[in-house]
């Protein structure tokens, strides 16, 4: 089933720009934005206007491209010009693992180089389409392996939007219910809204809608309660960073979905591509916590439109939590699904080379 928007981040080396669908006007407007200098990209990651882990690092990718075909033609300027990009879009969010992992990808290649500026912009534009085209295909990957984790008649609840519009296409955790619904199954998806930002209103149920798939949108503190009532047979989210003893940091508010589903006795999914999995760092302690502006909790889905908190009121806002992998039932990758212990199963996924996303 196709989904009906453009892909989220598209690299047009002949522009040159980047264009992503602008997340901040769905679901009412659907806009395609061409980024046509570096200083747009990191815009667009900081504001969220293209979000979502694998989306991120496709768009920072994206970027570096674009630096190349808007640097200097001497070598030693462009790959001047090429640091000072990297360290540009570095420094636009500190969670997502998969920003960093697409710009050290991308450096390996400019650092490496020693032909001529030509031809260097043309090794960055193959690389960053690469990343792009390999994320999908590593989506869809994820999609087949975790549908044969979701019964036939599943109901399934998702916490923010870990769709095709938080990755290159197709998506990890609702790449598994799209999956499951290609192969035939029947399922229902109750969609967290995702305070303060309404992903999954916003987003997931877009997505879904837009797929045929049948969707319930609740608000983020009736998830127990339907719980409660025997209405939720598993739960699948994405994630921003994975360490490896599977500890895992998505959304604000994963952790208590977790927390339930633990309580409840509900399987509780994660999928995300390995190259979310940051094996440098022993567990969820060591992942750094983006805080975001205040305006995103005072202001209605964070957009200024209209004020829900008196002037004055202390706020706290950090995008995301750190689920620890006592609760976590699975972790769905690529390569394959991981199963308790993490630190072992993760660690073999990653050294197999006949999947999918082994070049990543």
């Amino acid at each position: 089933m196709p989904f009906r928007l453009p892909p989220t981040v598209q690299w047009i080396a002949e522009a040159p720009a980047v264009r992503i669908v602008d997340q901040t006007l769905l679901p009412t407007q659907e806009c395609l934005l061409d980024l046509c200098d570096v200083d747009a990209v990191a815009e667009a990651i900081r504001m969220l206007r293209v979000r979502g882990a694998p989306a991120i690092g496709c768009a920072a990718a994206a970027g570096i491209a674009l630096a190349a075909a808007l640097a200097p033609d001497d070598l030693a300027a462009m790959k001047a010009y090429l640091s000072w990009a990297t360290d540009t879009l570095a420094a636009t969010r500190p969670t997502a693992v998969n920003l960093f992992w697409a710009l050290d990808r991308m450096r390996a290649v400019w650092e490496s180089w020693t032909g001529d500026g030509a031809g260097l912009r043309y090794a960055l534009s193959r690389e960053a389409s690469a990343i792009i085209a390999e994320d999908i295909e590593c989506c869809r990957a994820i999609g087949r392996y975790g549908a044969d984790l979701l019964p036939d008649g599943a109901r399934v609840l998702t916490h923010c939007n870990a769709g095709a519009l938080a990755t290159a296409g197709y998506g990890t955790a609702l790449g598994v219910i799209r999956a499951a619904v290609e192969a035939g199954k029947k399922i229902h998806v109750w969609a967290d809204e995702t305070r303060p930002l309404l992903q999954g209103a916003r987003l997931t149920a877009f997505e879904l809608v837009a797929d045929g798939i049948p969707c319930t949108v609740l608000c983020d503190n009736m998830a127990g309660s339907l719980m409660a009532a025997g209405q939720v047979d598993c739960a699948v989210v994405g994630a921003d960073r994975i360490a490896r003893n599977g500890d895992t940091a998505n959304k604000i508010g994963t952790y208590g979905v977790a927390v339930l589903c633990r309580h409840h006795g509900i399987p509780f999914y994660v999928a995300a591509p390995l190259s979310t999995v940051d094996f440098s760092i022993a567990s969820g302690q060591e992942i750094p916590i983006e805080q975001r502006s205040p305006d995103e909790v005072a202001w209605l889905a964070g957009f200024g439109k209209q004020a829900i908190t008196p002037p004055g009121a202390g706020i706290f806002n950090p995008a995301f939590d750190v689920t620890p992998a006592a609760l976590i039932t699975a972790i769905i990758t690529d390569r394959g699904v991981a199963w308790p212990p993490f630190e072992e199963s993760l660690r073999a996924l990653a050294e197999k080379t006949d999947s999918p996303g082994a070049t990543l």
